[in-house]
């Protein structure tokens, strides 16, 4: 009887100690991912603010849409950081923080800035994700990198640029809604890139970072965390 009441009262605490393991696993997960505010400059002399989560040798820059920021990719920036890449949320100039330089609006300066920020941390590859205006900016800045600079170009509903057969990257991702009003421009992005190359259509009529508030969030994650991860 004894040994039973004994069994009895070190269930409880058998169950403490793994409830105490889970908290403190899902503690450290969220430590992880947490993101640090970084700047740095542009060639014109601008100033971009960044948040960035993780590390790795592979690294990848987010350039948001227009109406939204570098906080809006948080449905996806832990995510990459815990499949084991660095990852920079950068705000354009103009938004948050950061400051144009001289040459105004060219957001194609920031995210040149912002790969070459992660080549000096290290980054043996880096790769960028655009969404709409953001996916224009990444588009155009590709089309000024060197053979190589640029791993993945993963293009969400861009914005379109006159001669993306210009664009210079490893491989080359477009991802669009079936039923986003941009959907052909898209198309027709994707046609006149150069190879390696791969359009994504998915399900809905979201337009870019919209879709991570429909039901296919999941879909979207998976399918860029799916690309970046090799």
């Amino acid at each position: 009887m004894r040994k039973l009441d004994r069994d009895l009262r070190a269930v409880p605490v058998a169950l403490i100690w793994v409830l105490m393991a889970v908290v403190a696993g899902s503690g450290a997960r969220a430590a992880a991912v947490e993101p640090t505010e970084v700047s740095f400059p542009t060639a014109d002399d601008g100033e971009i603010h960044a948040l960035l989560y993780g590390s790795g040798d592979h690294a990848v820059v987010l350039a948001h849409g227009r109406v939204f920021d570098k906080e809006s990719w948080a449905p996806l920036a832990p995510r990459l950081a815990e499949a084991g890449l660095q990852v920079l949320a950068i705000d354009f100039r103009g938004y948050g923080l950061s400051k144009p330089g001289s040459h105004g609006k060219n957001l194609y300066l920031d995210i040149i800035a912002a790969v070459a920020y992660l080549q000096e941390r290290g980054a043996a590859r880096v790769s960028v994700l655009g969404a709409s205006m953001g996916g224009g900016a990444a588009e155009r800045a590709a089309t000024f990198a060197g053979p190589g600079e640029i791993d993945h170009l993963i293009l969400l509903a861009p914005a379109a640029i006159p001669k993306p057969e210009q664009i210079q990257a490893n491989r080359i991702l477009y991802i669009t809604a079936e039923g986003d009003p941009s959907a052909e421009r898209t198309r027709q992005q994707y046609e006149n890139a150069p190879e390696p190359k791969s359009l994504e259509i998915l399900p809905g009529d979201a337009h870019a970072q919209h879709i991570f508030k429909t039901d296919q969030a999941e879909a979207l994650v998976e399918l860029i965390v799916g690309a970046l991860v090799d």
